[in-house]
């Protein structure tokens, strides 16, 4: 039974769309492994607090400070994975070719398009090449990985236009039905948004789309924003300078901007998600899957125990997640 004492608060508080949770400690899950158990139960000191918008000079300086925290954790992630990569240049734009050696079966002929993370201003060159690696060998495609211009110096529409002109190029090569295009946190942000500006734009679907933890409500409203905020080891805080950052003046719930509220009855190709019931953006994966299955769009949502905004960092429960998104690739392959 709840303790009813101060039910005229509980009232107020009902009335106003307001629930009072008391302070507590929450345990890692005692079936986890203790690699992920150590995930979850990181502590580290509160960030330094975001610059002012219009403050360029110490923008570049907190994204040189994430590229170098992040960087070492994708490179020994991503060092085991025997992949020949080249760097080549389309549109303006770098771009990795990256053919892992263990493709797919069926996968041949295939392209994995991918866009990289990083909170939509970090994570490109050395980054994107580590995490497009990382796609590359979960996905078990051919992959391009694409080094998007980011703010503070190129905010959007222009990472979005990069991904657009890339996308227009490999069509040019690759008929549709045999491109996979994916992203994962900020990544599915640009993999969703470049799908709908492509249908828009009048152009062909792809054959399926891979959002990962995707960041696809840069208005943060969903429920897990709060209720997973200072639960979620990865993500501690909101993102939302870095949103209006990336947003450069424009509204935020745009559709080009969060996919999220886009009109998916005009089109979206079958759709992977994945997050954590720890991940801040959960709600994101859980109202795209629930958008898209309401506009007839056949999506798949997988979302693992405990799991923190882009996994375990090299814990045995992120070779599950791994093998999901190999099994959906596969099973689209097997489609005729």
């Amino acid at each position: 039974m709840s303790d009813l004492s101060g039910s005229d608060q509980i009232v107020d508080d009902a009335t106003a769309g307001v629930l009072r949770v008391p302070e507590r400690i929450i345990q890692a899950p005692a079936h986890l492994s203790p690699h992920a158990q150590a995930v979850v139960s990181a502590s580290s000191p509160p960030p330094e607090p975001y610059p002012p918008i219009d403050d360029s000079p110490a923008w570049k300086r907190l994204i040189a400070e994430m590229d170098e925290l992040m960087l070492p954790m994708m490179d020994a992630m991503s060092a085991h994975i025997d992949a020949r990569t080249t760097t080549m240049e389309i549109e303006g734009t770098p771009v990795f070719d990256i053919e892992p050696s263990s493709i797919t079966p069926g996968g041949d002929g295939h392209i994995l398009l991918n866009f990289h993370g990083g909170a939509l201003v970090a994570g490109g060159g050395p980054g994107c090449r580590a995490m497009g690696t990382l796609s590359a060998h979960q996905a078990g495609l051919h992959t391009w990985s694409v080094d998007y211009r980011m703010p503070p110096d190129h905010p959007y529409p222009a990472p979005l236009d990069d991904c657009v002109a890339v996308y227009r190029t490999l069509l040019r090569e690759h008929a549709p039905e045999r491109i996979f295009v994916s992203g994962a946190s900020a990544g599915g942000n640009l993999a969703a948004a470049m799908i709908v500006r492509a249908r828009d734009e009048g152009l062909p679907l792809p054959r399926a789309a891979i959002l990962m933890t995707p960041e696809l409500d840069l208005t943060e409203s969903g429920d897990s924003f709060q209720t997973n905020l200072g639960i979620d080891t990865v993500l501690a805080r909101s993102l939302m300078p870095a949103n209006l950052l990336y947003a450069g003046g424009h509204d935020l719930s745009h559709p080009h901007v969060s996919p999220l509220f886009a009109d998916f009855s005009l089109g979206f190709p079958p759709t992977f998600l994945q997050a954590g019931t720890r991940d801040l953006f959960l709600s994101n994966a859980v109202r795209m899957h629930r958008a898209l299955r309401t506009a007839g769009v056949a999506a798949e949502l997988h979302v693992f125990e405990a799991m923190p905004h882009g996994g375990f960092f090299g814990a045995p429960e992120d070779a599950e997640m791994a093998e999901a998104v190999r099994d959906y690739v596969q099973r689209q392959l097997a489609i005729s």
